[in-house]
C-alpha cells in the first residue's frame, strides 16, 4: 500500500485512538524516513510520596509481589487504583 504523505489530524484522543485501533501503522509510516525524537523537557507522570508502613506489611507486601512475579511498589499501586475504583462507584 502507498504511504499517506499529509498528516493525520485528530479531533480528540478518543478519536485517534480508535483510528490506530483499527489501521495499520505501516500503511502511514515510512521506516526510512522516521527521525530518533528527543524530548528533554519530558516529566514524570508519577510523583514519588513517602509512606510509612510497618515492617511486618511490607514484608507480606514484598512475599505476595513475588508470587505474582511483580515488584510490590507495582501491587501497591495496583491495590490503590482497584480500591479506589471500587470506591467510585
Amino acid at each position: 500500500m502507498k504511504k499517506r504523505k499529509t498528516p493525520i489530524r485528530f479531533r480528540s484522543e478518543k478519536e485517534e485512538f480508535e483510528f490506530w485501533s483499527k489501521a495499520d501503522s505501516t500503511d502511514y509510516v515510512d521506516r526510512a524516513t522516521l527521525v530518533k525524537a528527543h524530548f528533554p523537557e519530558l516529566r514524570p507522570t508519577s510523583r514519588p510520596i513517602p509512606l510509612r508502613l510497618p515492617i511486618a506489611l511490607i514484608d507480606r507486601l514484598k512475599v505476595l509481589a513475588h508470587k505474582m512475579d511483580m515488584p510490590y511498589h507495582s501491587l501497591m499501586r495496583r491495590w490503590i487504583e482497584q480500591g479506589l475504583r471500587r470506591d467510585s462507584r
